[in-house]
């Protein structure tokens, strides 16, 4: 009985191909509802003159929609709700480190600013979104989805499952607004938005750890037979907290790296703007905004001539 207790759950055929009705419905209606905000509202919301929507925005749109549908379809979504956490690890990491900014970075500012609108929601939202809370908050819900009582129950309960994604999404992207916010006034600093997603990159460690070094069986929903790719338990779960961290790592570093490198871009331009050092291929900004090239000002400059000498009085 000890034995046949301690076995492993047989489950059927990994590969089979599994519909998803409700992730399909989503995607849909997600994108009828962009086209439809896009089309529609958009116009009568903004002022005229005033762009809509960016090309830039639509492709971060239909990013975000192709990276939720790989991540809540199968195989992503069958395999890591049912044979290996590691699948299951990087299926949260798409819906809170990728997903998030996607959408984000797809949401024009009038767009946000009518759905928050300027009432209590607003001022929720802002009190949240501040870095301390927003990490807090965070790092909290994937401490508590990476439970193992937490997990065990999810994985068997496929709207428990669904809800628990949607928690994590919304967590981050409250964490994810300080940096790519479409509300302007809820962004950092760019050098304050470096050392924030570090401290994003840091966090993880600890359950990574966990999970990279722990004994046994932590997940027991897990524990079945087949093995994908010949995988054991304990490697899965090492997979899965190395995955945490270095993946997870990787992606925040990348982004603090662009950061980084389009900060010192936007301070080199400042430089020429005011003039230090001057740059000769830069170009020469009158008061009215009319743009002059060197050569046009060293034009301008031999034909007036020097300048008159006053005599010492």
């Amino acid at each position: 009985m000890v034995l046949l207790a301690a076995a492993p759950v047989l489950r059927g055929d990994p590969w089979r191909w599994q519909p998803h009705p409700e992730v399909w419905a989503l995607v849909a209606g997600l994108a009828l509802a962009y086209w439809w905000a896009m089309t529609r509202v958009g116009p009568r919301a903004t002022r005229p003159g005033e762009t809509v929507v960016t090309r830039r925005q639509v492709a971060w749109f239909v990013a975000a929609l192709v990276t939720l549908e790989v991540a809540a379809d199968w195989p992503v979504h069958d395999i890591g709700e049912r044979y290996l956490f590691g699948v299951h690890m990087g299926q949260h990491l798409l819906l809170s480190l990728v997903l998030p900014p996607m959408v984000l970075l797809a949401t024009p500012t009038w767009l946000a600013r009518m759905v928050v609108g300027q009432g209590t929601a607003y001022r929720v939202l802002r009190r949240l979104a501040r870095p301390v809370a927003a990490t807090l908050i965070f790092n909290g819900v994937v401490a508590l989805t990476h439970w193992p009582a937490m997990v065990n129950v999810s994985v068997s309960n496929g709207a428990l499952h669904y809800g628990v994604h949607v928690v994590v999404v919304a967590s981050a992207l409250l964490m994810w607004l300080p940096v790519a916010g479409p509300l302007p006034e809820l962004r950092l600093t760019v050098p304050v938005q470096m050392g924030y997603l570090f401290l994003q990159s840091i966090l993880p460690t600890v359950p990574a750890g966990w999970l990279t070094f722990a004994d046994g069986v932590v997940y027991e929903a897990y524990d079945i037979l087949p093995r994908l790719f010949g995988t054991s338990v304990a490697s899965d779960q090492q997979f899965a907290g190395m995955l945490m961290k270095v993946g997870g790592g990787t992606f925040l570093w990348t982004v603090i790296a662009v950061l980084f490198f389009r900060f010192a871009l936007r301070q080199e331009q400042n430089d020429r703007d005011r003039g230090l050092p001057l740059d000769r291929r830069a170009p020469v900004r009158t008061a009215d905004g009319q743009v002059l090239t060197w050569e046009q000002v060293e034009r301008e400059l031999q034909r007036a001539g020097p300048a008159p000498v006053e005599p010492d009085r």
